[in-house]
């Protein structure tokens, strides 16, 4: 499949195939009508993106019910979009994107936000093997001022990543204690939590790791109520480099946080989940990037719409408990 100069793949570089190829990830099995079930339909001529039911003649639209619900952009911003955002090593900030797109900063950053969201598939396995388990801080940026790290916050960081035995190619648990030699880096995750507690590092660990896996460790008081759901295989620091006791979920933050700062000059903690989500992606998908475009795209026609709103947490104005009162004057 050959590419155009944008870097685009060819079928996918106007409306007509980035239809063709968007109703492929939506209908995997053909197209469904919503109201009656039909899989018989049409493609109205004049706009690629609709479709209508021969059965019951309802007209579908290509991206309702989508991440792209309602969106007025070209179907060719978005996958252009997707694409450097999935397959650029650094990602891309929403300046960059507004220059990229041709777009305003508020359609860019909405955009982004959007397909961050798109990033995360629900149906994704748990870790499993052997998982390091670490925490770190990252410093955020509050406001629109220059970022200073000296003045910046900090966001509390948990990460868990599966060590992958080189010469077996395969996640190989060792008798506790012993080193592990000759390994790499295999899934990758991350999320933001409130505390170093018990409370919030257990809820890490069973939102992302298979029960029965080996977790290595520093030691911390925390991981000992999961002894009984996991093998613990804890690594007390002391005065070594925690680097040296945790090598991969190290080198993982060691890269989120050049990341964080290179790409977007701190990140915002009211979005750092969705940021995660996005270094996270990339990260697994570090060795087949030229597939994760597609995967974005195939996680994005699944996903649930969501508005500016939604995003920013903000009610409409008729929705609002009590919207300001008009003022009235009367005359004396």
């Amino acid at each position: 499949m050959g590419t155009h100069p944008g870097g685009v793949p060819e079928r996918i570089s106007d409306e007509v195939s980035c239809a063709a190829f968007l109703c492929v990830r939506r209908w995997p099995d053909g197209f469904v009508c919503p109201a009656c079930g039909g899989s018989r339909s049409v493609t109205l001529k004049s706009r690629p993106r609709l479709f209508e039911c021969l059965d019951c003649g309802r007209q579908t639209s290509l991206t309702a019910g989508t991440a792209m619900h309602r969106s007025k952009l070209p179907l060719t911003t978005w996958f252009w979009a997707a694409h450097v955002m999935a397959t650029h090593s650094n990602g891309m900030s929403a300046r960059q994107l507004e220059d990229q797109l041709g777009v305003t900063y508020k359609t860019a950053w909405l955009l982004g936000q959007k397909l961050r969201r798109s990033m995360v598939d629900p149906d994704r396995d748990l870790l499993e093997g052997v998982v390091e388990v670490d925490q770190t801080e990252i410093p955020f940026r509050a406001g629109n001022a220059f970022f200073e790290p000296g003045a910046a916050g900090k966001i509390l960081v948990a990460g868990a990543v599966e060590v992958i035995d080189r010469s077996a190619g395969r996640r190989k648990p060792r008798r506790k204690g012993a080193k592990y030699l000759d390994t790499r880096s295999g899934r990758l995750r991350l999320a933001v939590i409130t505390d170093n507690t018990a409370k919030s590092i257990e809820a890490f660990v069973r939102a992302n790791v298979k029960p029965g896996a080996t977790l290595i460790t520093d030691g911390h008081a925390a991981y000992p109520g999961l002894s009984g759901e996991y093998r613990h295989d804890p690594r007390v620091v002391g005065n070594m480099a925690a680097n040296v006791v945790l090598p991969w979920s190290h080198r993982a933050f060691s890269l989120l946080k050049r990341w964080a700062l290179g790409t977007y000059h701190g990140l915002r903690r009211k979005h750092a989940d969705a940021y995660l989500d996005e270094f996270v992606f990339r990260y697994n998908r570090r060795f087949y990037r030229h597939v994760s475009f597609e995967t974005v795209l195939g996680l994005a026609a699944h996903r649930t719409p969501e508005t500016y709103r939604d995003i920013v947490n903000r009610d409409a104005p008729h929705k609002r408990a009590n919207p300001p009162r008009a003022t009235t004057y009367r005359r004396p």
